[in-house]
């Protein structure tokens, strides 16, 4: 039963945060197209702006990544399952990995 309940909340976060920026007259960020964008947005976006990614993509490779979605998941509490996070994983370092691995 709990799943549920964090979807919920999550769709409902979600809601919040683009009526915000809509108000704010704040443009939307678009990620590039690939397998698990929807995924990495809506995660990412429960917490923080999307602009994180790309402002942040010329530094990190694969492993910069992986530790970030970590740190998200274990210090900040992300709602984000094992199998996510490899998926997001995979769609951060193959989309936006600016640093040489």
């Amino acid at each position: 039963m709990r799943r549920p309940l964090v979807l919920v909340a999550v769709s409902a976060a979600l809601a919040v945060a683009a009526v915000a920026a809509a108000a704010a007259g704040e443009e939307s960020l678009t990620l590039h197209e690939g397998s698990a964008r929807e995924l990495t947005a809506g995660r990412c976006a429960i917490c923080h702006s999307l602009d994180y990614i790309p402002n942040n993509a010329p530094v990190m490779d694969r492993s910069g990544w992986q530790k970030t979605i970590q740190k998200m998941r274990e210090r900040f509490g992300a709602p984000i399952s094992d199998p996510e996070a490899q998926q997001i994983l995979d769609y951060l370092a193959g989309n936006y990995a600016g640093k040489s691995q």
